[in-house]
């Protein structure tokens, strides 16, 4: 699995300061706050991509047996996930509604 590993170095080493970053800029209401919220979700749901292609691709370890299945590999691995894509579905209405207001404002 050097695939992950790789991955979550990075993870690691640029997404866990630019979830401080988010979390500063979130608290004092900056304007790019939705930018890193975006930027970040997409590279945390990019990392389950690795994780689930690898492993699949290794020979799904996870699914010799249903309660590891259901229980590890889908439920506790759901989250990072959902939470992820809710955050991208929000920070994109966010980032589309200002970008279509800023136009409004140049054109009318």
């Amino acid at each position: 699995m050097p695939a992950v590993v790789t991955v979550e170095g990075i993870t690691a080493a640029i997404e866990g300061p630019a979830c401080l970053l988010a979390v500063y800029a979130i608290a004092t209401r900056k304007p790019y706050n939705y930018t890193l919220q975006l930027a970040i979700s997409l590279g945390q749901l990019y990392g389950c991509l690795v994780y689930f292609i690898t492993a699949f691709l290794l020979g799904d370890n996870f699914s010799t047996s249903p309660y590891y299945y259901w229980a590890y590999y889908i439920g506790a691995n759901s989250s990072w996930v959902v939470i992820p894509s809710l955050i991208v579905m929000r920070s994109w209405k966010k980032i589309s509604s200002a970008v279509h207001a800023e136009k409004k404002m140049k054109t009318g």
